[in-house]
């Protein structure tokens, strides 16, 4: 069995006001540094005007493979974003750390309210927004996962639903040219996946690592 880990369930936000800052927590689980630096873009445009976005993230530094699907290290990285050295990125990691969760990236939104709370008070708040919204996505235990797409012609879209269903793995489908399937599936179990789709499509689908 590979190495399973705790991560958050699902995406979750949660907020606060502290002396007039008010501070917005989010969270959510990711598979690669690449997933994590989408979530913090994400975040930092839907707050445009926001004092500052800080964010803190633990994934796997690289590709789990089959054979060793736990032995990746692990990218662990935060930014205070203009705040005092040390009074934000660093308490939002500590508390993924804490908790012993991985595969996970949190931003913490600040509007300033016109009083500085200090370092030890930007501590507690950046910290609390990551503890709550951990508390409101919930936490889980999970397995290496890895990504890929399946891209096939129409005639052979049905094959292709079918065996992932059938394969219980997450995906997405979208119909244009072609059909595209983006899939996230547990690393034990890609190449085989990944072998019955060639062979039930005589090898027409194509297959790329994302």
């Amino acid at each position: 069995m590979p190495e399973s880990f705790l991560t958050v369930a699902e995406r979750a936000e949660a907020s606060f006001t502290v002396s007039g800052s008010e501070f917005i927590g989010y969270v959510a689980p990711v598979d690669s540094v690449a997933d994590a630096e989408e979530v913090i873009d994400e975040v930092e445009a839907d707050h445009p005007d926001a004092t500052h976005v800080v964010p803190a993230y633990r994934v796997p530094a690289g590709s789990p493979s089959a054979e060793t699907p736990g032995s990746v290290m692990l990218r662990e990285w935060a930014s205070d974003d203009g705040e005092p050295s040390g009074s934000a990125g660093k308490p939002a990691l500590n508390v993924l750390e804490q908790r012993e969760l991985r595969n996970a990236v949190v931003a913490v939104v600040r509007y300033y309210g016109g009083t500085n709370l200090g370092v030890g008070g930007l501590a507690r708040a950046y910290s609390r927004a990551v503890k709550e919204a951990v508390d409101a996505a919930g936490v889980v235990e999970d397995i290496p996962h890895e990504r890929f797409t399946a891209t096939v012609d129409y005639d052979d879209s049905g094959t292709v639903r079918g065996i992932l269903e059938s394969a219980g793995v997450e995906f997405d489908a979208s119909y244009e040219e072609t059909a595209e399937f983006a899939v996230r599936a547990p690393v034990v179990d890609s190449d085989a996946l990944r072998e019955r789709l060639r062979n039930a499509t005589s090898g027409r689908v194509e297959l790329v690592d994302t």
